[in-house]
Order: C-alpha cells, then structure tokens, then sequence
C-alpha cells in the first residue's frame, strides 16, 4: 500500500495459509514473507514483487520471527518449533558457516533464541512467555514484551541467562509487540486486548527525564526472583452491543495464552476440564504457574546476575480509550483536564498542550472511573481475583486509598456521593455485590447482593447519601442503607411501559425524582420506585445520560449528542458524530460516522464525548467538534513497524483497520484504511512493514 493515501500498490497470491510476517530489507530491495505453511517467500521490489527466493529448507514449522542482516545479505528466522536457521538473500541458500554465521552484523534482532539474546532466560525453571522482543542494535538495549502484560528491558547483547533487567507496568494484556523507532529515541509497544498502542520515551544514561517529579514508571526486577427476587430477562431482545457489554469476559489473555499453551502440550487435556481451569486464573496467578517446574534442591549460591542496563524508559503517550465495553468513563476536572482510562492506566489528558499523565498503580485492566464531585480524585476499578478500587489524586498521580476484599474478578462500576466522603462499587462476579465504602478510612459501610444479572450502572442519590439505585439488565434497583447492609425496592413499570434493560441512570432536582435511559432508547422517569412516563430520546441503547445544572446530556448508539431542558420534556440540541463536523485542531480521523456514544459529560464550555470507536471528543455547543484522543477498539492489535526515517508507526488489528500514526508532538492518525471483511482468522503473529523509503506498506 502507498503510505500517503493507503491505496493498494501491487497485490501478490503466493500462499493458500495465511501471511502472518513482512520484513523488507534494510536496502528496501527485497520483502521476506512468512506464512503458516512454514517456508520464507522472497520478493524483488525492483520487479514489482516477482517471487525471487525459498527459504524452505530445515524449517519445521511455521515462521514465528525474521530478521535481515544488516548489508541485506542474510536473513534470519525461528519457527514455531523453536528451529533457528539463516539463509542468504535473496535465493534462500541456507547458511551452514557458522564463521560465516558469526560474521554478520543484524540490523534488527526479534528472535528469541541465540546467544546475543540469553539473558532474556531465567537460570532455573521454564522459560518465560516472552511475546515478542526487539533490539536496538546501537543502542546496545533489548525490549522484551511478555505475556503478563510487563516490559522489559536489558542490555543487549545479554548473554548469561538470568540477567537482570527494568520493568515498566502499563499494558493490561500479554504484549503482542514492541518495536523501536527509527532514531531508537522512542520504543512503541502494543497490548493485545487492551488494544492501546504505547509510545515509551528511550532515556539514555546520564540524560535525566524532564518529568522528575513523575511517579516512578519501573522496578527492577531479578529474573530469578520469587516475585518478577429475579427478574426475568429475555436475552434474544438484547441489542448486540449489550449483549456483548453482558459476556465481556474479564478473564485475562495472558492466562488464556498459557492454558491453552499448556493443553497444547498435554492432549489429556480436555475442552470442558481447559475451559474450567480458564474461568478461575487471573494475572497475579500467572507467575505462580510459570514458577511451577523449577528445579527443586538448589543449594549453591547464585552466580552473580548481569546488570541491567543504565538507560530507561519513561510511558510518554497512549493511543486509545476504552469506549468499546465501557460507558460513563470520561470526565473533566476542575482544572479541565480530561480523566479516562486504558488498558491499566489512568490517563490525565491536558487538552491545551495534548500531552498525558499517567496513574500506573493497576496492575490489570481497569473496568471503571467515577471522579469525586469535590476535588480533584479520580477512583478506578480493576479486574482481578480480589478486585481492588483505587483512588487517587489527578494531579499528585498518588494513590489516597486502596479497596480491597470484597468483589472477586473485578469491579464493573463506581459512584461517589455528593460530599464526597463515601464512594459505592459494584462487583462483576456472579453475585454483582455492591458495597458503600467510607473510603478515606478504608472502611465498609454496609454491602449486599446486587442482582442475578449484570449491572452496568451505580448512582448516588446527590440529595440523601444513604440512598443510591442499580441499573442493568431488565432491572432496575433502588436502595437504602439500614444499618450495616442495604434493601432494595424493584421499580415499578406499572402499565406504563414494558420492563427494559436499563444502561444509565442520574437524579433529579428532589431526592425522589429519577431518570434512567434503556436499551429501546427511551428515558424512563421516575417518581420514588414507580415509573411516570417515558420519553423517546435516541433510535438505539442510551449509553450515557449526564445531570447538569440546568438539563441533561445523552448520548446513544444512533452517534448523536442531545441536550435537554431540566424537565426532560423538551430536546433543545443535537449533535451528530460525523466526520464533516471535525475541526481542522482535530488529532486524528474519525473511523465512521455516527459511533456509538459510551460516555458524555458536560463542563468548560464543551460537551466530553467517547465513542465505541475508542475515540474522545470534546464538542462545542455551536457544533464544530474536535477529536482529542484515539485508538484501536474490539480485536486483538497483533501487528506493529515503525518508519524507517519519520516518526511514523503502522497498527494492524482484528478491528480491521490498518492504521498510520504520527509519534512527533501532533501524537494523531493520519491514515486509517479498513480493510476486507470476512471470517478473520486466529494468528499467532502479524506484523506490517515499511520499506526502506518509507513510501509502501505492506
């Protein structure tokens, strides 16, 4: 594809299995293509992509990993299998000097076997779930992407098994890859599941960051350390975006990828036992599983470990917002920043400068965000094994307090009460507990069962803070603090309307008045537990619906923002999502128009949107609109390269868009090309390409 306007070039049918690696050659003369078929395809650019070489020989799997050597005479690969061969370029001869082998300077290194690499293996036990690697030959670094989601970085070459290294939390899910930029000043990596792409500043010894009053971003870590009433729900009524926000799996990728690792190697491994040993593993378990087979009875002392390395890393931007599962997730603080999160961070967006600060004290994804309606904290909910909430200060990015032990495999929403003081969680188990926390103290409140059902919203009552309401699938709840627990009153439909799932929900001007949106798209008013009228506001789900002083916001998944007056009788504006409406300050492109709107609030002027799409923007109540922030939505991003000359990286993903960003200060996208539907299908590994001009994309 040209890199300008993303049209096709030349299109070339080689294979029948699927083409899962490009690599061009640092001469930018020749592209190797790997496949699930196993050998190495050569192509001429010179000669429109003409088949020139098989590097077909000795391979005993499919093609995992590629690399050129630095002259363009060589090319190195790895397997499925683990077979590491060489071959020289471009007929596909294979290498069998190792003098000759030992000769050849590489200009990239991703595989993650051979000498100049060791150090990446623990000394004792099994290997690591390493997910991809990149080296930065002058640089003299090594990046490492593993399945828990960590970065790591070490000196390279490292060669002694068990080297130290520094690693860098931010990624929720295993990273599928990492890829240094062409002046190796930045080091881009993605997330799977998370779908966010990171843009990590390269911080070279002696060269302190300018953000030195920043939380710390890394550990060190030894990598040999012990640590490193039902209500009835007719299920074929739902919305399709609803009924994926109900089976949003909150099991991570990471123990996925393991277990099912595992079964590959043990075919007495049945389906049914896999897919119950997957519904009980989250990510803190996962080192515990890959500690298991260490070799029992070491007494000797360990040799002395290589040092990491000098240089570091600081987390610099992220390219996405979690819109996809999500709602209700975005909001401004009083300063005016933006708050949202991705993948296990917290992002404070500064609109003024589009520059990011980063809360990092998760450790998995984060589910949900509620803001404090007083100061400037942010509370996040995460998922895990024990669900911990997190609140924190938006611009000290230090933690205030952590929850814990009492929601078990994460927590799917958050409310604090007008004052402030007490903050309600909702669990995503089975039991969807909700507690009232005092939070400062760390202390419970009173707790009790939510529903059989999911719940996708938690409000407090602003009026009387012992009072707050659920809402969620064919329900919804209104409750009261007795002492140390909670009841709870089902509301009424009466004959006004029928029983609908219910998405969102704020109160009115009194403590008894209530209003909540459904999935037909009607808001539904109500009076105590019993339910007044009704009132068309979206064609679809209402996602989103936001108190104001004077009227409300909505937003649904028909794209369109509207405002309303204070008695919501009467819609006095609205807003449709569409690309003709972005302003030329816009940092990016918008996929569609008309996304789904997840979250939309109201304050400084502007109206706060996030789209399913992964987008934020901010509108202006005349209507021109400008897109903040963006990134890959539902899928698996697999597939990363970066410019060999600009600061420009290419992503690919199961959303099916390949898309171009810009990693200078305009932090946007600049071309977005969707690509062909049809089945997609489950790859190990994609990755895309520039060549050596940077002008064609593969």
């Amino acid at each position: 594809m040209c890199n300008r306007d993303m049209s096709e070039v030349v299109h070339v049918w080689e294979r029948h299995a699927a083409i899962h690696l490009l690599r061009f050659s640092p001469d930018g003369g020749y592209l190797a293509a790997g496949s699930l078929e196993g050998p190495v395809d050569v192509y001429s650019v010179a000669q429109r992509y003409k088949k020139v070489g098989d590097c077909g020989g000795n391979i005993g799997g499919a093609i995992a990993y590629l690399d050129w050597s630095l002259d363009s005479s060589f090319l190195q690969t790895e397997d499925s299998v683990g077979q590491r061969c060489m071959y020289h370029m471009p007929y596909g001869k294979l290498v069998t000097d190792k003098e000759e082998i030992d000769a050849s300077p590489w200009a990239s290194w991703s595989c993650p076997r051979g000498a100049e690499v060791a150090g990446v293996l623990p000394r004792y036990g099994p290997p690591r779930q390493l997910m991809s690697l990149d080296a930065s030959v002058t640089g003299g670094v090594l990046a490492v992407g593993d399945g828990l989601g960590f970065i790591r970085l070490y000196r390279f070459p490292t060669f002694q098994k068990g080297s130290r290294f520094r690693r860098y939390i931010g990624h929720s899910a295993p990273v599928t890859a990492v890829h240094w930029s062409h002046d190796c000043a930045w080091l881009l990596s993605i997330g799977g599941t998370d779908h966010a792409l990171f843009q990590w500043r390269f911080i070279p010894e002696g060269l302190h960051p300018t953000e030195s009053d920043a939380p710390p971003q890394e550990t060190l870590a030894d990598s040999n350390s012990e640590e490193s009433s039902s209500d009835q729900s007719e299920m074929a009524e739902l919305d399709s975006d609803i009924e994926q926000d109900m089976q949003n799996n909150v099991m991570r990728q990471g123990a996925l990828h393991h277990l099912h690792s595992c079964a590959s190697s043990n075919n007495g491994t049945s389906s049914h036992r896999l897919h119950a040993k997957l519904n009980e593993v989250y990510k803190e378990d996962l080192q515990r599983l890959q500690k298991q087979g260490k070799e029992k009875g070491q007494t000797f002392a360990s040799q002395r470990c290589e040092r990491p390395p000098n240089d570091s890393l600081r987390l610099h931007f992220v390219h996405g917002y979690r819109g996809s599962d999500c709602r209700n997730n975005l909001f401004y603080t009083q300063t005016g920043e933006v708050v949202y999160h991705v993948a296990a961070v917290g992002v404070v967006y500064n609109r003024h400068t589009h520059s990011q600060r980063f809360y990092l004290g998760h450790d998995d994804d984060i589910l949900c965000l509620a803001l404090h309606p007083v100061k400037d904290y942010a509370a996040t909910g995460q998922v895990g094994r024990d669900a911990e909430v997190h609140i924190w200060d938006t611009e000290t990015l230090r933690p205030l307090s952590i929850l814990r032990g009492e929601h078990h495999h994460g927590v799917c929403a958050l409310a604090f009460s007008a004052d402030g003081k007490r903050l309600v969680s909702v669990g995503a188990n089975n039991e969807n507990l909700v507690v009232m926390w005092e939070w400062k103290r760390g202390e419970k409140i009173a707790s009790a069962r939510g529903h059989r059902d999911k719940i996708f919203f938690v409000q407090v009552n602003p009026h009387n803070a012992d009072r707050l309401l659920t809402v969620g699938v064919k329900h919804i709840r209104f409750w009261q603090v007795t002492g140390g627990g909670l009841t709870w009153r089902r509301g009424e439909f009466g004959g006004v309307a029928r029983c609908d799932t219910m998405l969102c929900a704020v109160y009115g001007r009194s403590d008894d008045l209530s209003y909540s949106g459904a999935a037909s798209g009607d808001v539904y008013v109500w009076r105590g537990v019993a339910l007044l009228r009704t009132i068309k506001a979206h064609d679809g789900p209402i996602f989103s619906l936001h108190a104001l002083e004077k009227g409300f916001v909505t937003g649904g998944k028909d794209g369109m923002v509207g405002l309303w007056d204070d008695s919501f009788e009467r819609c006095l504006k609205t807003y449709a999502i569409k690309r003709s409406a972005l302003a030329p300050g816009s940092k990016g492109l918008l996929l569609e128009d008309n996304p789904s709107v997840r979250a939309v609030t109201l304050g400084h002027g502007h109206i706060l949107v996030g789209t399913r799409n992964g987008e934020i923007l901010e509108v202006e109540k005349s209507g021109p609109m400008t897109l903040l922030v963006q990134g890959h939505m539902q899928g698996e991003v697999w597939g990363l390269s970066a410019h060999p000359h600009l600061p420009v990286c290419a992503t690919v993903s199961e959303d099916r868009t390949l898309r171009v960003w810009d990693l200078s200060e305009n932090h946007c996208m600049l071309a977005v090309r969707k690509l062909k539907k049809g089945r997609p299908k489950v790859l190990p590994k994609i990755y895309n390409n520039f060549n050596s001009s940077g002008g064609v994309m593969m």
